[in-house]
């Protein structure tokens, strides 16, 4: 029998696929069943949302985002389609966005950092990008990587303790917060699911998700 919902995980977030051939009310009730029983799989974690497999209505999508909500502890970040028009306008608000912090943060870099690559910022660094095995981020301020963090990240470097590090897949060989630094990261051990931030907090730093939306927590740049 051909499962009413199908999960898979990705890079930022996940897809769900709902059967296109159930009532909605059965394909709700699936969905509740699969996210409460993979809960602790999934744990505390902000994710994008990709739905396929049927066409649903806008309030039809709410649905089913407010069914996993409840019944797991995922927050959806954004809820992305095959929508050309639709996709257009996130990419475009997300472009204006960036634009808009260009000036408060000081420094923006687009493209992945390799092996051996090093980058330095006066201010707070945004990077459009991955920041791979080998390559190093510093920065006076914060750090804020639009990919994925596996290299090593230092964050306030000239002793600001309030700055953080947030990173779309948080997996880093290394990472610093004023000098202190985060012992459980190393290996390329991922530090949670989705986006996370790496701050200091009581003399230690820590990691935890992201508790707003993305676009929200670049507030903090």
């Amino acid at each position: 029998m051909k499962d009413a919902v199908v999960i898979k995980g990705n890079k930022a977030g996940m897809t769900v696929y709902l059967e296109k051939d159930l009532d909605f009310e059965e394909v709700l009730q699936a969905i509740a069943k699969k996210f409460k029983a993979t809960a602790k799989f999934w744990g505390a974690a902000q994710m994008t949302l990709t739905l396929e497999g049927r066409d649903l209505t806008p309030e039809e999508e709410y649905r089913v985002v407010q069914t996993i909500t409840e019944n797991s502890d995922i927050e959806v970040l954004c809820l992305l389609d095959t929508d050309g028009n639709r996709t257009r306008k996130c990419e475009q608000a997300l472009n204006e966005r960036l634009m808009e912090l260009s000036s408060l943060t000081g420094q923006f870099y687009k493209g992945n950092l390799r092996d051996g690559d090093e980058l330095e910022s006066e201010a707070s660094i945004v990077v459009i990008g991955d920041v791979e095995k080998g390559a190093k981020v510093s920065a006076k301020g914060n750090i804020v990587v639009l990919g994925a963090l596996r290299g090593a990240a230092y964050a306030g470097v000239c002793g600001n303790e309030d700055a953080v590090i947030v990173a779309f897949e948080m997996a880093p060989m290394s990472v610093r917060i004023a000098g202190l630094s985060l012992k459980k990261a190393g290996n390329g051990r991922h530090l949670g699911r989705g986006p996370m931030m790496i701050l200091s907090e009581n003399g230690k730093v820590v990691e935890e998700p992201i508790k707003k939306s993305f676009l929200s927590a670049l507030n903090f740049i």
